[in-house]
């Protein structure tokens, strides 16, 4: 039996892989999937969080690998919520650092230190030629590589390429977290995000579950 770590963001990403799993203090949690002992940690959104998540994976024993795992908004229209794609390349955005899963398939993603708008996604798509970006991915890469651990990473679609969102970076404490009355009062007075961010609400639950799918399909093959 294998010990997996599991790096997300969110507590909500994680929810159909771990309902069933035995909780740890805080935000993590502890299962089996294909027959490997799993320890699951949401420690925050970007760079600083995700160190965290990685660190307190590393505390509790040997790692035989590391996943990033999470939402993802899409670069392209090939690649479509509420999907989970594997994901082959990492590119760290600034840095220019890429890092390889090991994977034969799988797509390119880009991890920047905030949440891109449309615009920006545009012109990641262009000039990487990545189809998802997220805030994690490159910093789990990263630790994992450190410490010649093998790394991989699965996404679940949560936004399109076109779509129109607020802007989330303004909202995420230091901690890595949604400071939620504050960008729900934002948003209230702003109805053009309405539509958009109910279908991401909706897409980013689908999301999960595929991603639970995709998790369970790439662990039989560790």
């Amino acid at each position: 039996m294998k010990r997996i770590g599991i790096v997300a963001a969110l507590p909500g990403e994680l929810k159909p892989l771990v309902s069933e799993w035995k909780r740890l203090d805080g935000n993590a949690w502890t299962g089996v999937v294909a027959g490997h002992e799993c320890v699951a940690v949401a420690a925050g959104m970007g760079k600083d969080a995700a160190t965290r998540a990685c660190e307190q994976i590393f505390a509790g024993g040997r790692v035989d690998a590391l996943m990033s795992a999470g939402w993802a908004g899409a670069l392209s229209c090939g690649v479509k919520p509420p999907d989970a794609y594997e994901v082959k390349e990492v590119v760290e955005t600034q840095t220019g650092e890429r890092f390889l899963t090991g994977q034969e398939e799988g797509c390119r993603l880009v991890t920047l230190d905030h949440v891109a708008d449309v615009k920006e996604k545009r012109r990641l798509a262009e000039r990487y030629r990545a189809v998802l970006v997220d805030m994690e991915a490159a910093t789990v890469a990263r630790l994992a590589q450190a410490r010649n651990v093998p790394f991989l990473c699965c996404k679940g679609i949560s936004d399109g390429a076109t779509d129109v969102l607020p802007d989330f970076s303004r909202f995420i404490s230091t901690k890595g977290q949604l400071r939620m009355p504050a960008f729900l009062a934002h948003v209230a007075v702003r109805p053009r995000y309405w539509k958009n961010l109910g279908r991401m609400g909706a897409n980013s639950q689908k999301a999960a579950v595929a991603l639970r799918r995709l998790i369970e399909e790439v662990l039989e093959r560790v």
